[in-house]
This record gives C-alpha cells, structure tokens and sequence, in this order.
C-alpha cells in the first residue's frame, strides 16, 4: 500500500504519474462473472425515468428544453439532479435532464441555428458579442481558408472540414482529478509554467498563455464540484468518490466543448483499484 499512499497525493511527487500508480496497485482479475449482482431498486426507478424522458424528448420533435442565453461553462448552471434522493453519482451537462446546453463558441451561426431549429431564440445580447467582438472557432477557420477551399467546401467537393465546430477526438485523462486532486493538479501546472521561459519566443508566449488558461479550468472544475456539494481541492479517498471526482473532470470538460468528439477513455482498470479496495475493506459491496 505505500504506492497507494504516495500516488494519492498524500505524499507528492515531481511529476503527475497515472500509469505507475495503476502498475503498481492493480490485480488482475481471472474469476468469472459469479460476483455480479441484479440492478438496485434505485438504479431500475432512474433508468426508467430516463426512458420517460428520451420518450417525451421524441414526442416534442427531438429536444426537451434548450438554453438560449446561458452560455455554457464550467460554472454556468446550478446542480442539476435526475432525482437527487436515488442518485450515487450526480452531475448534469446543465440544470436540467436532457436540457440542451447553449455553445457559440465553435460558432455562433450554427448555435443560433440550432436554437432555432427548434422553436428558440438566442439573446440578441450574445448574438451581438459572438459576432462584433468574440472570434469563435468557426471566425478563426475561415479566416484562414484559402480561396480554393472555400470553393472546394461550397460546392461539396470536401465534406467533413473542421468549421462550424472543431473535429478530431479529444480524450482527456480525467482520472488524475481523483487520484491527485485539483489543488496538486494546479500546483503541477504552476511549476511548469514557473519553469516554461527561456526566451520570449511565440511558443513560449503561447505555451504561458495555455497553462494560465489550464490552471484557471482547474479552479473552475474546483468551483463545479462545490456546486454539488463536494471538496475536489483533494484526492479521492475511496471508490465512490473517485467515480465522482474522474466524471467531474469529464463533466467540465464537456460543459465547453460539447461532448460531441470527446471519450471519457478507459477507466476501468483505474476505478477498479479503488473498488477492490474497498471491497477488501468491506466498506464497499457489489450491490
């Protein structure tokens, strides 16, 4: 147990390190499936509120609510809850199940849209700041397209080119924000952008630019877990909690960036260790 106790930010090291703490915490697991156990009462009664609302969702023409002037951050709306009596792991993309969240800044013709579309309007307010002083994703592509490929893009030649919002998978580590905490996550941060300068080169510049943006995130993903009603300044400290801390890290991620290219990525084999533990403890049981 002295890797456990050292990876998990009781004893700080150098260098964030996920990989040596899986290597030197996790069993492999060679038994069959005769461990496994029937759904709880709880978990039954929240899936069949889901299904209620995807079939509600259907009903209205493929949208339950939408945003329209919130737009959505890490921090931008209350706890949200499906029913907060029966849920173990809490967080919503906004305040409400299946409610849409409001993000212009991969563009905002295509979030207006959007809105649109399905009986909403976008406050003129954001309209006019995504438009006369806030460049989004969408301004910067074509700004930089050539003529050719914006002919090439208009007559649908090409397909699939990164306007309108930004394509490519983004998996994020998440599982750190359980294993460190937010704070040893920022103070990593600190320490290479303290150490990031050689020469004010354009790099550089935007390297220091990068990290204060991520150390500011970091902050934010603390401020979301308050919401809730959770401590993510500090390490996970028992399975629960890291299920709780690593989807946070997932939650804020996609609160920005919209979730629509981005994977939680594997955690098994790392939430795996948390659970055996406490299984081994007997503070934890299959059901």
């Amino acid at each position: 147990m002295n890797a456990w106790r050292q990876f998990s930010g009781k004893k700080w090291q150098d260098t964030i390190n996920v990989r040596d703490f899986i290597q030197k915490n996790y069993t492999e697991y060679q038994g069959d499936d005769s461990f496994l156990v029937d759904a709880t009462e709880a978990t039954q009664k929240l899936w069949s509120d889901v299904l209620a609302l995807n079939k509600e969702e259907l009903a209205r023409g493929g949208v339950l609510d939408m945003d329209g002037d919130i737009i959505s951050t890490i921090t931008s709306h209350t706890a949200g809850y499906l029913d907060q009596d029966l849920e173990k792991i809490v967080g919503l993309q906004t305040d409400k199940p299946l409610k849409r969240s409001f993000q212009p800044f991969g563009g905002i013709r295509v979030a207006k849209n959007a809105c649109e579309e399905f009986g909403y309007t976008v406050d003129p307010k954001v309209k006019e700041i995504f438009t006369k002083y806030r460049k989004t994703h969408n301004q910067g592509v074509f700004d930089v397209y050539t003529d050719e490929m914006r002919a090439a893009r208009r007559s649908g030649i090409i397909t699939g080119l990164p306007d309108a919002y930004g394509r490519g998978r983004i998996i994020g580590d998440y599982r750190r924000v359980a294993l460190y905490g937010v704070d040893r996550l920022v103070k990593d941060k600190e320490h290479q952008k303290a150490h990031s300068l050689e020469r004010m080169t354009s790099e550089n510049i935007r390297l220091r630019e990068e990290l204060s943006d991520q150390i500011y995130a970091l902050n934010e993903l603390k401020e979301l877990g308050t919401i809730y009603g959770f401590d993510l300044s500090r390490p996970a400290e028992n399975a629960k909690e890291a299920v709780q801390w690593l989807y946070f890290g997932y939650l804020a991620a996609i609160k920005e960036q919209n979730g629509a290219a981005m994977s939680l990525g594997r955690t098994s084999t790392f939430l795996d260790i948390y659970i055996q533990r406490d299984l081994d403890e007997g503070t934890l049981t299959e059901v």
